[in-house]
């Protein structure tokens, strides 16, 4: 394998945003496929890159230095589906609910696209009302899930090709719709493009990802892996954004994965900003977000987590503590790799989804057990790697903790 560490003659690559020498910051090492959950036979052929967040001064963009092919990341296998959680669930019928009342009950018949659709957790609440509606969706398997939900999806990657089809088909959007998506894209200027082309002239953007400010005040580094590429402050989507005619009109604060927001933007750019999304605005300037220092200061914090969770690991390894992973989420690949924590520090990882039962870890190899090899045995802590779920996860697991079973995080 490849030595994969830091090269200083190599160090600089063009802002994906506004194409400025931008350079790392920081990097966490050596680091796998987040959701390529393997056998023990693929373990030699094991994909590794150097996963490196930049900072660009010029448009305030929160980036990786090097993404993997996105079909390495994204194709038939892939082993996200957003319906496992009960929580997520409520949340995309709440979230259906705002965008009818909100945008859609003046319009007779709505045309709503919904990009990286995943398993139509969203869109099948449209289908239910016959709302005309669109999918697409890059990983074959999860777009197979949505079509059994009456969810009408188109498989591939959004671009040219696919906005040909869609335009031919179906003509303009009345709105434009991401979930955890809008970050994974690495050609941001060409999709903010091809929206804004396929949204009609009173046509909405509504996009809602992990949130910058968050991941930077919970030091919640796992937040970044392979996917994501960006992680959005409002700041930075404004500047991207609405040089195609895009208007960010507002910025809606979310609880979910541990921190999100949602971005409103328009082509009526009449519209004025909402007293909300200014007050976000200023908290960012506030914090300072727009500056290299807060980013020198968010990689110090970092390394201070990493020391910190493995002193607590190795000390429950001395006390003769079964320690169990508790969900094999994208964002445990991020913890385990960068503080190198193996199945010596935790046994095993349980997961309630199928697809993922009998394979190994990515990178660290520790391997995934079915959920009822936790609630079978006794297990004195479960490291928290869905922390984002917490609420939902204590709920179901009163049992664990009234034996007095504990649940640690890296935050």
């Amino acid at each position: 394998m490849k030595n994969l560490t830091l090269n200083k003659n190599k160090n600089v690559r063009k802002c994906r945003v506004c194409s400025k020498n931008i350079s790392p910051f920081m990097t966490f090492g050596k680091m796998p496929i987040a959701n390529a959950f393997l056998k023990k036979k693929d373990f030699k052929k094991e994909y590794f890159f150097n996963l490196m967040p930049c900072f660009c001064k010029n448009c305030y963009s929160f980036q990786l230095f090097k993404q993997p092919d996105p079909k390495k990341m994204f194709h038939k296998n892939y082993a996200f589906f957003s319906k496992t959680s009960k929580n997520m669930r409520i949340h995309f019928e709440d979230f259906y609910k705002w965008i009818k009342k909100t945008y859609l009950l003046k319009k007779k018949t709505p045309f709503v696209i919904e990009i990286g659709s995943n398993d139509g957790i969203l869109l099948e609440n449209f289908a239910k009302k016959g709302i005309k509606h669109l999918g697409i969706e890059p990983s074959a398997n999860v777009a197979k899930e949505s079509a059994k939900n009456g969810v009408n999806t188109l498989v591939g990657f959004f671009g040219k090709n696919i906005i040909k089809k869609v335009l031919s088909n179906y003509g303009k959007a009345d709105m434009v719709v991401l979930a955890n998506v809008m970050c994974h894209i690495p050609k941001i200027n060409e999709v903010a493009k091809s929206i804004s082309e396929i949204l009609n002239k009173e046509g909405y953007l509504i996009f809602e990802d992990p949130y910058l400010l968050d991941v930077l005040k919970k030091v919640s580094y796992d937040q970044i892996y392979d996917e994501h590429v960006f992680i959005f402050s409002a700041l930075s989507v404004k500047n991207i954004f609405e040089k195609y005619d895009l208007k960010l009109i507002d910025a809606i604060p979310q609880e979910t994965h541990g921190g999100s927001m949602r971005y409103v933007f328009t082509k009526k750019l009449e519209i004025t900003e909402s007293p909300r999304l200014k007050r976000i605005l200023e908290k960012e300037k506030k914090y300072k977000i727009h500056k290299s220092e807060t980013y020198r200061n968010f990689k110090k914090n970092c390394e201070f987590s990493k020391v910190n969770l493995l002193k607590k690991l190795q000390k429950l390894k001395k006390l003769k503590k079964n320690v169990v992973g508790y969900a094999a989420t994208s964002k445990s690949t991020t913890i385990l790799n960068y503080c190198k924590i193996n199945k010596n520090l935790i046994n095993f990882i349980t997961d309630t989804t199928p697809i993922k039962h009998d394979t190994f870890s990515p990178g660290m190899h520790i391997p995934i057990k079915p959920y009822k090899d936790f609630s079978e045995i006794d297990v004195d802590t479960a490291f928290l790697f869905a922390w984002n779920h917490k609420k939902e996860i204590m709920k179901k697991e009163k049992k664990f903790l009234k034996k007095g079973g504990v649940f640690l995080t890296h935050l």
